[in-house]
């Protein structure tokens, strides 16, 4: 079966890309610098709160998610550098390059961005102790992991658009993603992310999500696989045995699937009301 041709990409030059969140960081200077300064030694919680504070919207965003089933703290955080210690630094990072790069303007998104990018980072969360990881690194991983995903969609709508309709299955867009740009948005992602100074742990990840081989992109790709379950009408599921060498069985499957079911509308709000 031939392929349908998508219209021609805009001109694409990654450089060009990643230089106009230079001009984003200028517009959003709280969040740029909480991007710049979280992961040093000499910020303290403290220091960071009184950062955060002068950017309502997301300081309320941070609250959220503090006070949110999935830190078990309901109601509990009053004070935003409580907050910051609760979800912790490298948490706060994230929602501040979530902003930094407009993925808070549903506007300029893909329609199933934020279903498919909730249920991601919470798959990640849940399964991350069967990895060695730590659910709040799997969490922030998954919650960054489509940032090209967006990057790509700002910079050409309409194509990105089409490539949607084409192909439904995350493998597929990627795959897409590289005919039609010549990287896909997950590894656009590892090079925004290399660029901000986010660890390896992070970066690696998103290279190797697509070599079954690799260990290292495991629990990524594990969660991409239950998340296409939950959000993609029509899926036909790939044995998660398969995906991650037997790190995880199908029989482990059902519940993390019920929690991320109930759980992917309130991380939805917390990343993104404010």
């Amino acid at each position: 079966m031939t392929r349908p041709q998508l219209a021609a990409a805009p001109s694409f030059d990654l450089d060009t890309l990643l230089a106009s969140i230079d001009t984003m960081a200028a517009q959003k200077p709280v969040a740029a610098q909480i991007v710049s300064v979280a992961n040093s030694d000499e910020t303290s919680a403290r220091v960071l709160a009184d950062i955060l504070a002068a950017d309502v919207a997301l300081a309320s965003r941070v609250m959220k998610l503090a006070n949110s089933a999935y830190f078990g703290m309901r109601g509990r955080v009053a004070s935003l550098q409580f907050a910051v210690t609760v979800v912790g630094f490298t948490t706060v990072r994230t929602m501040a390059t979530v902003a930094l790069t407009d993925l808070d303007d549903e506007s300029r998104l893909p329609g199933d961005f934020w279903a498919s990018t909730t249920s991601v980072a919470l798959a990640a969360s849940l399964l991350a102790p069967r990895f060695g990881e730590r659910p709040q690194d799997a969490l922030c991983l998954g919650l960054l992991a489509q940032v090209g995903v967006a990057l790509l969609h700002h910079n050409d709508p309409a194509g990105y658009g089409e490539l949607l309709a084409e192909e439904s299955t995350f493998p597929g867009r990627r795959a897409a993603e590289v005919r039609r740009y010549g990287i896909s948005g997950m590894r656009l992602t590892g090079v925004a992310l290399e660029q901000w100074g986010f660890p390896r742990s992070m970066v690696g990840p998103l290279a190797a999500v697509d070599d079954r081989s690799s260990t290292e992109g495991a629990l990524l790709r594990c969660a991409f696989e239950l998340a296409a379950r939950l959000t993609q009408p029509g899926y036909q599921p790939v044995d998660v045995a398969q995906l991650t060498d037997g790190q995880v069985r199908e029989d482990a499957v059902a519940p993390v699937l019920d929690q991320v079911a109930q759980d992917a509308d309130e991380l939805r709000r917390a990343m993104l009301d404010g």
